[in-house]
């Protein structure tokens, strides 16, 4: 069952570095938090599966709504003028942390 993200990840990761493509500076901002989105959800799920809670319909929706809402608080900051997407960055790092803490203690048990 693991082997199918794996390789998925394995695929992105490949296509990626053959692909050459720059992200324009102004998009910058908005793909960091699209990536910690993606990862805190990723890693949500890879503790949840290891907790034996998995669901994929709260992994997708999660996934998805958590991405479009720190774009969205990204792109209010900005509109704004203000440094909004420093809030997802640090809710995001603090889950990204936990999570990860989670899964090492539930994989060395």
């Amino acid at each position: 069952m693991i082997y199918l993200p794996l390789l998925g990840l394995l695929l992105g990761v490949a296509i990626g570095y053959v692909v050459n493509y720059e992200v324009p500076p102004e998009y910058a901002r908005y793909l960091s938090i699209a990536v910690l989105a993606a990862l805190d959800s990723t890693l949500g799920g890879v503790r949840a599966m290891l907790e034996r809670t998995f669901n994929d319909r709260l992994f997708i929706t999660g996934f998805i709504s958590n991405t479009i809402l720190a774009a969205l608080i990204t792109y209010l900051g900005d509109r704004m003028g203000l440094s909004l997407y420093l809030a997802a960055v640090i809710a995001f790092g603090v889950r990204i942390f936990q999570n990860l803490a989670i899964v090492r203690r539930l994989i060395l048990r």
